[in-house]
């Protein structure tokens, strides 16, 4: 009788997208390739963004001019191949890549001490840096003010306007509350402030100043997706993060489905994102190697774009929702949610960021029907936002709202990430000179806005007590 030898053995064969568990990352099978470049070119998929997450805690000095020309040297250090890189791996592969950012430390850090006019530089070089570069987007001006703020985040945050009015690629992110600290109701009065100037600096386009502008509760140190990119404390020098997209492609697999049950929808969603987010890995890996630098996460986020089939709201009506804000949305995007985040996670052990589904009014065509068809109020978004993975995002108010009404809307949505431990954030746009049922045409990513109706009930003194509301008892888990 022959006796097997280790090279005589047949290999435990093994399912595809899967490997042994010591090894990582797991293999890529051709035919899943394949598949998934199809979804690129039928169903819409593409990389939303990679994302260069650069440290600039070594750029910080006292004099502004220096501390300008280290970042400038930095950002060309680090991501000097970033756009070429991302170019010809977008060629190899066939898969869209649709953004190339960077995220930098909060600039409140790194130019902690400097007046107002040294953060309008430091902004001003990220956004000349950055145009050289090639690069669509650069967040981190930002700072982190959930249990208070020096006096540099409050010069920071007072300079925000001008600087967003100044620069094109430039975005803004301000973490004003945390499940742990609870809501900072002084800086969310300021935030209120600050975006209505924002507004008014840029009213000559449309506001679009805050369109880069979002205000966190629970902000992620490694999110991929202006406007809340930034590149945390604990994050290494250089690192790679990827945000993928895919509502087509989950469109298509629900539409599919058929009339299956919930359950089965779940699952065919879970299997869809699998999918989508190992290609997400895949090319973040690439970008990671070419660069030489570490790779990060993949955020699992389910981001719209303008395209009618690109869009989260038509998942949610073809779940059969009649027009997405109808009864039952909220359950349906709870549903769809739930199923990309563990779709993701089986399919990639770094995920991060914010994964899950946004639904951004602007970005997303379908949002902007049912706005338009009166389906889907200011309110019933608010509500959604309690099981999705951001918060009020791409939302249009007329023009005279006033800043305390803007830090009320806040405020209530930095309440429900605190309660609820997750994610949220409010990107709102008080459209100067255009009131309800009117339009905002950005172009591009960022779509087009309809100006949705707000209470005229006001809070100015609930904002004007100030303080800040105690965390809730969820934090104390030690």
């Amino acid at each position: 009788m022959a006796i097997a030898t280790a090279s005589s053995v047949e290999p435990v064969p093994v399912a595809p997208g899967y490997g042994p568990l010591d090894i990582a990352p797991m293999p890529y099978d051709p035919a899943e390739i394949l598949e998934t470049i199809h979804m690129t070119r039928v169903e819409h998929l593409d990389i939303r963004t990679v994302t260069l997450g650069i440290s600039l805690l070594d750029c910080a000095d006292r004099s502004v001019r220096r501390a300008c020309d280290l970042v400038a040297a930095k950002l060309q250090r680090a991501a000097g191949d970033l756009v070429a890189t991302v170019d010809r791996i977008e060629a190899e592969f066939g898969v869209p890549i649709a953004n190339r950012r960077i995220s930098v430390t909060p600039l409140a850090i790194v130019g902690n001490g400097f007046d107002r006019e040294g953060f309008l530089a430091l902004a001003e070089t990220l956004d000349r840096t950055a145009a050289q570069l090639g690069i669509d987007f650069v967040g981190g001006f930002s700072a982190l003010v959930q249990k208070g703020a020096t006096p540099g985040d409050w010069t920071l945050i007072d300079s925000i306007a001008e600087a967003l009015a100044r620069t094109d690629r430039v975005c803004s992110s301000i973490n004003v509350a945390s499940s742990r600290a609870g809501i900072n109701m002084d800086a969310v009065a300021r935030m209120g402030e600050v975006v209505r100037a924002t507004a008014e600096a840029t009213a000559d386009r449309s506001s679009v100043g805050c369109a880069k502008l979002s205000v966190f509760c629970n902000m992620p140190d490694d999110n991929p997706f202006v406007a809340g990119a930034m590149h945390g404390v604990s994050e290494p020098d250089v690192v790679v993060n990827v945000g993928i997209s895919g509502p087509g492609v989950i469109l298509a697999a629900v539409e599919q489905a058929g009339d299956a049950d919930l359950g089965t929808m779940a699952e065919t969603i879970k299997r869809t994102a699998f999918k989508v987010t190992r290609m997400g890995e895949m090319v973040g890996r690439k970008v990671s190697d070419r660069l030489g630098v570490d790779f990060g996460i993949v955020d699992l986020s389910l981001a719209p774009t303008p395209k009618v089939r690109d869009s989260v709201a038509r998942v949610i009506e073809a779940l059969g929702i009649e027009r997405v804000g109808a009864p039952g949305s909220t359950a349906a995007l709870a549903l769809l949610n739930d199923a990309v985040k563990k779709g993701g996670a089986m399919a990639s052990s770094y995920v991060g960021g914010m994964s899950g589904a946004f639904i951004p009014v602007a970005e997303d065509a379908g949002m902007v029907s049912a706005v338009e068809a009166g389906a889907l109020s200011l309110e019933k978004l608010e509500a959604m936002t309690a099981v999705c993975s951001v918060g009020l995002d791409m939302v249009a108010v007329p023009g005279d709202t006033t800043a305390e009404t803007i830090a009320a809307v806040i405020a209530d949505e930095m309440a429900i990430g605190c309660v609820n431990n997750k994610t949220t954030s409010v990107r709102i746009i008080p459209a100067i000179g255009y009131a309800v049922g009117d339009r905002l045409e950005f172009g591009g990513l960022l779509g087009t806005a309809p100006v949705m109706p707000i209470s005229r009930f006001r809070a100015d003194r609930f904002i004007q007590r100030g303080g800040r509301i105690p965390a809730t008892l969820q934090s104390l888990t030690n």
